[in-house]
């Protein structure tokens, strides 16, 4: 399968609410397990936490609406998908060490 590279900037709505506060820890398990799987390739939150930035690898931009339809906070977010030409990070050249 040929996986290509988005960035999806999402808003975040009434991200101060109960409601919104009682999902985080399952928000958070669900970022976890994508991001395990190399579904979420980088997660980041903005400091007045009213946007959330990600690198995300998928086929095509219907598999990310899928993946983020998953969300439990999906109804608290405002997403918008741009497909990368490429993402580079410090870690992408060097190969995962292993202390065994």
């Amino acid at each position: 399968m040929n996986l290509r590279s988005y960035f999806v900037e999402i808003i975040l709505i009434n991200s101060l609410s109960p409601e919104f506060m009682a999902l985080i820890p399952s928000q958070r398990k669900k970022v976890n397990k994508l991001m395990d799987e190399g579904t979420i390739v980088s997660y980041s939150l903005a400091l007045d936490r009213s946007k959330v930035w990600m690198v995300m690898s998928a086929k095509d931009t219907e598999t990310i609406m899928d993946v983020l339809a998953s969300f439990p906070l999906i109804k608290f977010m405002k997403p918008d998908i741009h497909e990368l030409a490429f993402h580079d990070n410090v870690h992408s050249g060097f190969p995962h060490l292993s202390l065994n």
